[in-house]
């Protein structure tokens, strides 16, 4: 081998490496940013409730409400799990359980523990693992939550009796979560979900994210962040599908996507509401935007919802 090849081989090895090294290191940025536990700057955590919010009453109520701490241990990693529960004003069997979306918790929730509370149900608005009062280090975009939630079920049927009736309901991150849950096997006692703008699979949000957010392409940064997560975590975005989970299930579903929806675009609601298997139902929100179809129209917020409950709830 002359010097000069030699030299070159030296030089793209070098190169190489660079490269890798910097790939890396902005995986792990990018991992500390999507998943890794801490404020999020894009997210809005102000906890101020305007009175020009359309749903002004709802979050009041909800501050001002009574809850009881309900408390469960994850089915991984043994986290300390944190939820809050408000009876209905009249004693009912019937329980919404209500998933939050991403940098949000249990807290953030209170208009739609106000609307199912108007609606007579009983609300338990759980912490996930890596928010709010729960243990975690991690967000995880739905998939080891939805084992969670399947504890969680089991403890609303534990607390309030075999004869209990389940409906789980969730927004963006939660709306994933909740069609994550309904590819598991699940008590009798769940008779239906509600799923308010998520994403077909975390690897396809986080893909979309990186153009939208960061003008980044897939490759080679999202299956890196994916590879950082399945070292830490145990899975990786592909296998976190909520569209492979919503094929696997055969009991009612309502979906629910703004038509403004720029944060999980629209366009996600389609194919997922193709696959599911069960009675379905498809709403679109004219001119909605990312988890505002609610605040958006109420009051046909309202209705849909409603009337799924009812022809769902014996």
């Amino acid at each position: 081998m002359n010097k000069r090849l030699k030299h070159w081989l030296i030089g793209l090895a070098i190169f190489v490496v660079v490269i890798c090294i910097g790939i890396g290191a902005a995986g792990c940025y990018f991992y500390n940013m999507a998943v890794a536990r801490g404020r999020k700057a894009f997210i809005n955590n102000s906890t101020v409730i305007k009175k020009s919010d359309p749903l002004y009453h709802q979050k009041k109520w909800y501050q001002a409400a009574k809850k009881y701490t309900w408390r469960e241990t994850s089915a991984t990693k043994n986290l300390k799990l944190v939820a809050s529960y408000v009876p209905a004003s009249k004693q009912t069997n019937k329980t919404i359980v209500i998933a939050h979306g991403f940098g949000g918790s249990s807290s953030k929730m209170g208009e739609y523990a106000g609307l199912f509370h108007e609606l007579g149900y009983n609300v338990l608005l759980p912490d996930d693992r890596g928010a709010g009062r729960s243990q975690g280090t991690y967000i995880g975009y739905g998939w080891p939550d939805r084992l969670d939630y399947l504890k969680w079920i089991r403890q609303v049927i534990h607390r309030n009796g075999p004869q209990s009736q389940i409906v789980m309901f969730g927004t963006s991150m939660g709306g994933a979560t909740t069609m994550m849950v309904s590819g598991e096997k699940t008590p009798k006692q769940v008779k239906a979900y509600i799923e308010d703008c998520g994403y077909t699979s975390i690897y396809d949000e986080i893909k979309y994210q990186a153009m939208s957010m960061y003008h980044i392409p897939e490759y080679p940064l999202v299956p890196v962040v994916s590879g950082i997560n399945y070292l830490n975590n145990g899975y990786t975005f592909k296998q976190a599908s909520a569209l492979k989970q919503v094929a696997k299930n055969h009991k009612p579903m309502l979906f629910i996507h703004g038509t403004s929806d720029t944060f999980v675009p629209t366009k996600m609601v389609y194919p997922l509401y193709r696959a599911d298997k069960g009675p379905k139902r498809l709403v679109l929100v004219k001119g909605a935007k990312h988890a505002k179809s609610y605040s958006h129209a109420p009051g046909l917020y309202r209705s849909v919802v409603k009337a799924f409950l009812d022809r769902y709830f014996n």
